[in-house]
């Protein structure tokens, strides 16, 4: 498998699998309805933002965080059957302990 290795504030995140969702009567809601899950988990980090004055401010998340980010965060990758988000650190919104 390749691997993904981010750029500078940039993390790559695993989104976590949907679970089938059902209405209260027990209507199965079709893929195409269905919202995509806000939480993942990092798969890989960058080495950090890149300020204006040359230094290098070190990334908040790790490989392994569970984070919360935007509804519309991120540009989504296909590789190796797998997909993954592409997204700038400042687009996580939370950390999840």
């Amino acid at each position: 498998m390749a691997k993904l290795k981010p750029l500078y504030d940039k993390i790559v995140v695993k989104r976590f699998e949907e679970q089938e969702q059902r209405t209260a009567s027990g209507i199965i809601i079709p893929d195409t309805a269905k919202e995509k899950p806000q939480v993942g988990e990092v798969v890989a980090v960058g080495e950090g933002k890149l300020l204006q004055n040359g230094q290098q401010v070190p990334p908040k998340v790790k490989p392994g965080d569970k984070v919360v980010f935007n509804k519309y965060a991120g540009t989504e990758v296909e590789l190796d059957g797998e997909k993954f988000l592409i997204m700038s650190e400042d687009e996580v919104l939370a950390i999840v302990e």
